[in-house]
């Protein structure tokens, strides 16, 4: 009953924290239904184009999820459940909602553009170069991580020996046959809706049944590739899918699989509430296991390890960079910028509840990853290990959440391109076109494109410990600069900031002091590198260059969020002056 519990109580509190405190931001910031966003102001077919509510709540919800709220909690469910579920909860309504749906917002007043341009509108242009740079880092470290991840998904065991179509498929080759087959899928019901007119319902009926078909065609043909024949794959995939317009391949595949991403969550609930009167599977995660652990201590790990359970700096990526440009109204831009973290925080929750079923196998290491402890926790919740309930449910579960993780790569890609032609362009230069000389080659959208995707693939291809890291205190540091940047943007226009001020100080603070603990780690490997690698076989398996890679990008981030604050804290302090002028 403890799990039921849980879960029943953190869905009442989300529901609660969107009800009011969602509805007294809107208030708060003057979301006006009656104003027309720049989907419809600006509409071009490609980057600028309104979506129909549930489409663009799907896109936003696949691409803002991915695997993150899954393998987030379980990792920090070291600590205990009790400080996870109340991250997740807490930070939910008043952290990641509050950047979430702050960036959106801000991002629709201020004609859709990026996180990047509102800090450029309120603290400058230098400003703004520093963040997109910052931000450029972090999505280095997103399309090196799940390029990773997802290669690792698909490629065929080395010991396979074959390529191409295979029957009585490999997990692996199972994953990738349907994950490919989605991408089709996805392109054929963009053109239905969109080329030819097709109802929305009408395609979604479809597609829902077509994702059955090629799920049942996946388990019974796969495909076989090796890691690095589908590291190019996805390069090739995530460029195009970066360049074509929104309602060609993005807006119809986010909005599809966020289906799967729905049925997963009621799946686990479903079996939740099953354990609870039949006693199936036992919670096993302790209350509270202490202050610290191998993972570190709580603070600050737990704030960066939960990560897009509660707050994503991520999510503000995606807000501004492709939501923001295809909300059709003021009115959606809260359940979609802050309802959609809710929900993560719910997944984050079950996740925690998943892992709990299973908690003394994943503690021993029987798992490879938290979300193969994900899957093997809610199958678990349906039957004994081996029975074909257990074995349908373990491999959908496990295609589900690879299929966010290619998700958050696409949409990854498109924000790389947008800021790395930001990088490039001038006072009143709207476009790559209005440059001129080598700033319109590197303003235009191929060149930023081929440049993050190769980067993102070679480390990818790397498999580098170190990149994982990274990646979660980046990421947070960046909800921390995210809610630095809209906190300005509305003390600029007048608006009620100060509900930004704790949930901004506390994410600088506990990302800054991770990056600085990680630094610190850092120096000490690299000066007894010699004596705790004496052999070829050691310094193979752990580069002495890698930690070097870990060292000076915790460096440059820890010095450009610096930067970034004083900056800041300059606006405030203009801010306030004029306001104690005005009042005098």
């Amino acid at each position: 009953m403890t799990a039921l519990f849980i879960v029943v109580a953190a869905i009442a509190i989300l529901f609660i924290g969107y009800l009011t405190y969602g509805s007294w931001l809107a208030k708060q910031w003057g979301v006006d239904p009656t104003r027309p966003t720049p989907a419809k102001t600006m509409e071009d077919g490609v980057d600028y184009v309104a979506a129909k509510p549930y489409v663009l709540m799907g896109h936003h919800f696949s691409s803002i999820a991915g695997a993150g709220p899954i393998n987030g909690p379980i990792l920090a469910s070291v600590f205990g459940w009790v400080p996870v579920f109340l991250w997740c909860v807490i930070g939910g309504i008043f952290f990641g909602g509050l950047q979430d749906f702050g960036s959106l917002f801000a991002s629709i007043r201020n004609e859709g553009k990026s996180v990047g341009e509102i800090i450029k509108s309120t603290m400058g242009k230098r400003a703004q170069r520093l963040f997109i740079v910052f931000a450029l880092l972090v999505l280095i470290l997103v399309l090196a991580s799940f390029v990773n991840v997802v290669a690792g998904t698909f490629m065929t065991l080395p010991d396979a020996g074959q390529s191409g179509f295979v029957t009585s498929p490999t997990g692996n080759q199972t994953t990738a046959m349907i994950s490919v087959l989605f991408i089709v899928l996805a392109v054929l019901f963009g053109m239905m809706t969109n080329k030819y007119g097709m109802s929305t319902k009408t395609a979604t009926a479809i597609g829902i049944a077509m994702i059955v078909l090629i799920v049942i065609l996946g388990l019974n043909v796969g495909f076989a590739m090796s890691r690095t024949a589908w590291i190019i794959f996805i390069g090739i995939y995530i460029a195009v899918a970066s360049l074509v317009p929104v309602w060609i391949l993005l807006q119809p595949r986010d909005y599809l699989s966020s289906y799967l991403l729905y049925a997963m969550m009621v799946l686990a609930v479903l079996g939740i509430i099953g354990c609870a009167f039949t006693g199936r599977a036992e919670f096993e995660i302790p209350a509270f296991t202490g202050w610290s652990n191998a993972s570190g201590t709580l603070f600050p790990a737990l704030f960066i390890t939960v990560a897009c359970g509660a707050c994503s700096g991520f999510h503000s990526l995606i807000a501004t960079g492709t939501s923001s440009k295809q909300l059709d109204s003021e009115a959606n831009a809260k359940p979609i910028g802050y309802g959609s973290m809710l929900i993560e925080s719910a997944l984050g929750v079950i996740s925690l509840i998943a892992v709990g079923m299973v908690f003394a196998k994943y503690t021993g290491g029987e798992f490879g990853s938290p979300s193969v402890a994900f899957a093997a926790g809610i199958a678990t919740m349906f039957n004994v290990e081996g029975t074909t309930v257990y074995n349908t449910i373990y491999a959908l579960l496990t295609l589900a959440v690879s299929v966010f993780a290619l998700t958050s790569l696409d949409s990854a890609t498109r924000l790389s391109r947008f800021m790395f032609g930001e990088l490039f362009l001038k006072e009143g230069e709207a476009t790559w076109k209005d440059a001129a000389g080598i700033r319109k080659f590197l303003a235009h959208p191929l060149t930023g494109t081929l440049f993050m995707v190769i980067i993102g693939c070679v480390l990818g291809g790397l498999s580098l410990s170190q990149i994982w890291g990274l990646f979660g205190a980046a990421n947070q540091l960046l909800a921390g600069i995210a809610l630095l940047a809209v906190c300005a943007w509305l003390g600029e226009i007048g608006k009620n900031n100060k509900m930004f001020y704790i949930p901004m100080c506390f994410m600088l603070l506990a990302t800054l002091t991770s990056l600085v603990m990680t630094i610190s780690k850092k120096f000490t490997v690299i000066g007894t590198y010699a004596a705790t690698h004496p052999d070829a076989e050691t310094m193979a398996a752990d580069p002495l260059w890698g930690h070097y890679f870990q060292l000076i990008f915790a460096a440059a981030m820890v010095i450009l969020a610096v930067i970034l604050v004083i900056e800041a804290i300059g606006t405030f302090k203009r801010q306030s002056a004029r306001k104690a002028a005005a009042n005098a």
